[in-house]
């Protein structure tokens, strides 16, 4: 019976840290994908934090638009990089257009 409750304790403590090391993951943005279409153009921008103290930067459409020289704004992807439980963050907007 113990050894049944350390193993489920664990398991529990795991699932709830899972992701907590390491993520990097890239997602949709926009909510209508019905007629997505890309573009011939890709535009990024990102914000950084470091230490859950310090954070910097323009993650926002405007300035990833301004990076990919795109004047028409088609689809957008959002990309997460986090080490050791947000340690390090970086979000990063991807655009897609012309």
């Amino acid at each position: 019976m113990r050894k049944l409750a350390l193993i489920t304790s664990t398991l529990l403590l795991f699932s709830t840290l899972s992701g907590c090391a390491y993520v990097n993951t890239r997602a949709p943005y926009d909510d209508n994908l019905e007629e997505t279409t890309l573009g011939t153009k890709i535009g990024t921008a990102s914000n950084y934090s470091l230490l859950w103290l310090f954070a910097w930067g323009d993650a926002s459409y405007a300035a990833a638009a301004a990076n990919g020289d795109i004047e028409v704004l088609k689809h957008s992807d959002v990309e997460y990089f986090t080490v050791l439980f947000g340690l390090y963050m970086r979000r990063t907007i991807i655009v897609y257009g012309d």
